[in-house]
Parts: C-alpha cells; structure tokens; sequence
C-alpha cells in the first residue's frame, strides 16, 4: 500500500513524495498544485523509486530488463529512505537560510524565493544519495539532479544515476485503463531538426502483460558529442483523458538518456547521463567523493497541449539569457559572410560586402570559416593551427576589424574549438588528442583535441581567446562539425572519458566569458546539434540549422519554438541575386520566427530587391519585443514531407510568455507550400481580448483581416509568406 509521504505546493505545480509502506520506497509524483492525489486502486503495485541507480556488481532487476533498462535494480532495492528537507532559496535558485526537517504528512508551500527540497536515502554499504528538487519563485517548471556520495572505505563504480524520476503516471487511471497515455518526443538530424513525435504507449508495447511480470521500457537518447543527433534530450508523457502533461528536459552536452518504465498500470520516466549499457558509462568515485549528476527540467501542467508544457520547460533558461551581454536586450542583428564568401573571407570582399550593408541597421558582422586556411588547403581541414591567412588578410585581421567596426557593426569570428582538420599540424601532435582504445579517435576529416588536458587549454587560450583579444571581437561563433561518439581513453570507461571531456569544453567556454565578460557566443553545431538547455544557458544564441536557403526553414523554425527560445534562434535569411521578390520576402519572414541573421549575394542586389529586405528588417526590429518575450501557437495542417512540404503554417506569438504579465503585441507569420490549401488561411486569436492589424509585411500588398476572433489572410500563391503585427484594442 502506498501513502502520501509529503507534499510541496510549487507555484502551480504539486510535488507528492508517495511511500510504499511495505518497502520504504519513495516515488515522486508531480501534479497540478489543484489535482488531489490519490492512491488509486492497482492490482498489482509495483513500488518505484524516486533515484534509480545501479552499481557494478549489484544484480539486474528481473522481468527480461537486461539489456533493456538498469532501472530497479538491486542498487535501488538496498535503497533506505532516512529523511526529507527543505531550504528556501534565491532567484538562481542557490540555497539560503537553514534546512527544516520535512515530517511524515507534511504539506508545505513553496518558501518565498523559492525552494529546495533534499530526500536522502543510503544503503548498508556506507553510500550516501541526494535528490534535489529546486523550485525558483514565479517558475512553472523544476529543477531535479541527484549527488551520490560514497562514505565507503572502498571505491564505488557507478553504472547508472538518474537525474530524474517521475513515478505514477497517471494516478487519475483506472485499473488496466488502455489508449490513454501518450509519449511525445522530438526528433533531430541534420537540417531537419525538432521534428515531434506522438505515439501511444501500445504502440510502443507499453502496456502491461497479463501477469504484471515482463518489464516493458523504451529507452531512447543520444551518444557522443553532439546532444541532438537524434533526438533532443526532451520527453512528454500526456493523460489524455485527464489532459494533463508531464514535460522533462535534461541540461546535458554529451550523451544522455531517457527512458519510460512500465510494469504495472502507472508509467514511469526517468532520464540523465547514458548508461553503461546505453552508452559505455561507468564513474568510479573514490571514498569520501560526490558525484552529482547533470540537472533535469521538469514541468507539469493541465491542458494547452504539448506546447504549454514545452515552453513552460524552455522558460527556465530565461533568466540565464538575461544576465547575458546587455547588447542582446534589444535582440540585434548580424551579418554573416559565409553564403557570400563560401569560406573564402578575405580583407577585400569584406570591404565591399561592408559597402552594402551599411546603413542597414546590422549590429554584428561575422568573419566565419576560412580566415586561417593556407593556400591550397580547404577550409574544412585546415581549423586548429588558426594562423591567419597572410594571402587573404595581407594587413592583418587588424585592418578588417577596423574596416567593420569604421562601418558602424562589431567583428564577430568563426572557431571550430574542440576539433583539427586533417590538413593542419594539429592533426599530428597525438600526444594532445582524443584516443578510444590507444589509437587517435578520428573522424573522416577530423580529430578531436582532448579537452581534459592543461596543455591543450593554455594553447586554446592563445590561439582562440588570445585572438579575441588581440582583435578586439564582440562575437565568437562556435562551430563542431563532428561527433566524437560513444567516447574515448582516459577514464574508467569511454562514456565518462566523453563526459569529462565535454565537461572540460563547457569550462573553456566560460573561461571565455570570464575574460571578455561581453562577449556573444554563438553555439554552432552543424546548425542545430548543440541545441541543448545546458549549451543554451551558455550562449546568447543558437544556429537554427543549416538549412540556409532551403524551403523548409520556417516549418524547422517554428518545432524549435518547443525546445528553445526564439530570441536565442538565429535564423538565417540568404539572398541570392537570382531571387525573384516573392522569394525574399519568404526568406525574410523565416526570420521573424527567431533571430534575424542575413548573408547572401549582398553586392548584386537591385534597388527592388533591398526594398523588400529593408522593410522586412524594419519589421523585424518591431517585432523584436514579441520574438523577445513571447508565447507560440503552432496552426496548419501537418506537413509529411519537410524536404518537399505540401500545405501552409501560421505561427502566432503573443506578447508575454508562460511566466511573464501579458502584454498587447502579436505576431503571426503565414507561410504557403506547394498546394494542397484554397488560398484563405485562417488561425483563431486569442480570446482574452480583441485585435487590431498594426502592420503587414510581404513582398506585395497582402489581404489580412480579423474577423470574428480569427486572422484570416488570402494566399492565392505557393510559397509565399505574410507576416502580421497586431495589438489589443
């Protein structure tokens, strides 16, 4: 029988502590703060547990788990619960004042400022567990890890330690209840990120057996160096009879997990690091070590689909941008030289694409890739030696950066820090190089410099922050166009060698901001594969994709809108000068679904051409307060095919998001496919009040109008956009 431990009142979320009586163990359970919980009838419990962890040695859990999950193992049955407590805590969600003991049958208020509340377990064996649970005051989503602490006189090889598990999904279903619970997911691969996923837990063979004995599991993530090469550590579980939504995120820039559990009727999901099993993963921690985990964003919510849940997740970095560089306020906008140039920068086309921009109302121009390469050598396997090219900068980097910033727009740089192409000198010094079982681990074109190492921090501080400083750049884009993998030498095993190495390389990147502390970081992974919250709490913004001049931008555009933060999406516009003005107008709109970013043939353009550009720009800059701060609808029919999309999308944004005070602007933009729609677009507004069209923008006059509380806009034309700013009357 199970029984109702503790519960914490969180904003509008309920953290239920559920013990099972007979075993100590303790489940967390995440409501609705106005959802009771109650433990409902089950034939069959099955006792869950709020860490689950597994330690070499210790036996497998039964039920045909092997190889498919290291949940409930032996490591978790030994588990002893010892207590419950809660410290209030600030804005960043760092611990103040002194801990309280938490009492069976407790219901307790989230403190001002917020709370943390630590459940603590240990086992015979001297080892020592923590959960966190941390909720900042205002938020709508939670903050979860876990600490092992070995107080053991011998060393402890861990396998296994969730940053999070959510028990009890769903309390409000009945016994054996079918058809009622949904796992969403979001897909990723390259120029073709934050595809979602639906799927019936039936139809992922998540139903419980006839004896309540087999395991059911899908567990799914990502190995290597890129944390969205597959899918976005990301997973929402949906009662689609109650409609309620259980979202988790994990913080995370290496391989990572997730997993949804089931053996009797309730699911569970859990999720943190890949494990042994998963992903080669073993820490040794040594007597009297800690090892705590990454951290998990949860959230929980009734109703607004997977959209609500998702942005409540995605506002938990809203804070961490703010406190970025000042000049990211007011969102500005960057040129991009590389669909110009095509890795070919040099002091004199700089020069002439500066003569076409100016005026234009850019704030940051982007040296991107080639700048080092040496004669004959393309840029692609040329980055780690990073000499600039005396051919293509004859005067220095020096003469250029003043050419920008004489053109009224800060230097930005390009580096591909982690990684050497197989062209330059870097590329033999293996003493400094990542190796998985004693041979350099090499890609196609790529090696990877390993990042643990003091020699190779003191280089990269020379090579990478030293040109910063030496050039006086404002903003640095940070590219990886490789996957180190399941891991490499140099740990206990390739998994945590990974993990530390990508530990080490989060940690060069700070120290980048803590010696140009205004710097703007570009997190550029092939476009979108870095587009995780831990990079993101890191960066200013993100590479969208690499789906530069492609049709699909907008519908890639407006998925991320789930994962991220718009104002942290930089959104390519490249203009050719074989574009016809419809199809500008269309690449400009892309823009307006995140941050504007343009490149393109910028020295050809025509005086109609620029017209549209301008006023597009115009346009963006007065959106910028929605695109800022903003809440997103996705509307239209869905599109099967994203290379070769049929149909339309209107994405609506209202200004104010899921924590913020709603405000009056609006945002809608419309974009047409290849057929298959009559030409009349329609989306509802919202119903809190009603609207007023301020502006219009496409490449010719466009009939827009509201009526009856919906936007209706005529698109009589294939890929054609219109975007649209309103206010409340």
């Amino acid at each position: 029988m199970k029984k109702v431990y503790s519960e914490f009142i969180l904003g509008d979320m309920r953290a239920c502590y559920v013990q099972d009586e007979e075993t100590g163990s303790m489940e967390l359970v995440l409501l609705p703060a106005d959802a009771a919980y109650e433990v409902s009838y089950r034939e069959k419990p099955y006792p869950d547990s709020l860490v689950q962890v597994k330690l070499a040695g210790d036996a497998y859990a039964g039920g045909y788990a092997g190889g498919r999950t290291m949940r409930q193992s032996a490591s978790v049955m030994d588990l002893i619960f010892e207590g419950q407590e809660v410290k209030a805590c600030d804005a960043a969600g760092q611990e103040t004042g002194d801990s309280r003991p938490v009492p069976a049958g407790a219901e307790i208020k989230g403190e001002s400022g917020g709370a943390v509340i630590c459940t603590a377990f240990s086992d015979k064996r001297g080892y020592r567990y923590h959960h966190y649970l941390v909720w900042k005051e205002g938020k709508k989503s939670l903050l979860s890890y876990t600490a092992f602490e070995n107080a053991s006189g011998a060393s402890a090889d861990l396998e296994m330690l969730s940053s999070f598990s959510l028990s009890g999904i769903s309390p409000f279903a009945g016994a054996d209840e079918s058809g009622l619970l949904k796992l969403h997911r979001i897909r990723s691969v390259w120029s073709m990120e934050g595809r979602a996923e639906s799927q019936l837990l039936e139809d992922l063979q998540l139903e419980p057996s006839w004896g309540g004995h087999a395991v059911r599991c899908e567990r799914f993530g990502q190995i290597g160096s890129m944390p969205v090469n597959g899918y976005f550590p990301y997973a929402v579980m949906e009662d689609t009879k109650s409609d309620i939504f259980w979202g988790a995120m994990i913080m995370h820039n290496a391989s990572w997990q997730m997993e949804v559990y089931r053996r009797g009727d309730d699911a569970a999901l859990s999720g943190g690091l890949a494990d042994y099993d998963f992903g080669h993963w073993q820490k040794r921690v040594a007597p009297g070590e800690t090892f705590a985990t990454p951290t998990a964003i949860l959230s929980v919510c009734r109703g607004g689909g997977i959209e609500a849940v998702s942005q409540r997740m995605t506002a938990a970095l809203y804070e961490s941008v703010e406190r970025g560089p000042e000049s990211e306020q007011e969102l500005p906008l960057i040129f991009n030289e590389y669909c110009t140039t095509w890795g070919e920068p040099s002091h004199e086309n700089i020069c002439g694409i500066l003569e076409a921009v100016k005026d234009k109302g850019f704030s940051y121009f982007v040296i991107d890739c080639g700048w080092y390469k040496q004669e004959g050598i393309p840029w692609d396997v040329a980055m780690g030696d990073y000499q600039v090219s005396g051919k293509l900068f004859p005067e220095g980097l020096e003469k250029t950066v003043k050419a920008i910033n004489d053109h009224g727009m800060k230097a930005g740089i390009w580096f591909e820090i982690d990684n050497v192409g197989e062209k330059a000198e870097s590329y033999q010094d293996t003493a400094h190089l990542l190796t998985r079982n004693g041979a350099p681990l090499t890609t196609s074109m790529r090696r990877f410099w390993d990042m643990r190492q003091e020699w190779v921090q003191t280089y990269l501080e020379e090579r990478v922050i030293g040109t910063l400083e030496k050039y006086g750049f404002s903003y640095m884009k940070m590219d990886y166009n490789d996957t180190i993998g399941v891991g490499c030498d140099g740990a206990e095993s390739l998994g945590e060698g990974l993990r530390q190495n990508m530990e080490a390389s989060l940690a060069f990147i700070r120290k980048v901001k803590e010696r140009i502390p205004d710097i703007i970081l570009e997190n550029c992974s092939s476009g979108g594969h870095k587009l995780e919250p831990l990079m993101m709490s890191e960066c200013s913004m993100a590479s969208f994709s690499d789906a530069h001049e492609c049709e699909e931008i907008p519908i890639i555009a407006a998925a991320l809108h789930r994962v991220i933060l718009p104002r942290q999406s930089q959104i390519w516009a490249v203009i050719r000068e074989s574009d016809s003005l419809k199809r500008i107008a269309y690449s400009i709109a892309n823009t307006f679904l995140g941050r504007m970013c343009l490149s393109g043939d910028v020295t050809k353009l025509t005086d109609a051409q620029w017209d549209v550009i301008d006023r597009g720009i115009a346009f963006y800059k007065k959106a910028a307060p929605v695109i800022k701060d903003g809440y997103s609808r996705l509307y239209g029919p869905k599109v099967e095919s994203w290379r070769h999309p049929k149909g339309w999308q209107c994405l609506v944004r209202t200004e104010g998001s899921v924590e913020h005070e709603k405000k009056d602007g609006l945002l809608a933009v419309f974009h047409s496919f290849n057929g298959e729609h009559d030409g009349v677009l329609e989306v509802p507004l919202p119903t809190d009040g009603s609207y007023r069209i301020e502006e219009v923008y496409s490449d010719t006059a466009a009939d827009v109008r509201i009526a009856d509380g919906k936007m209706v806009c005529r698109i009589p034309e294939d890929m054609r956009a219109v975007a649209v700013l309103a206010k409340k009357v």
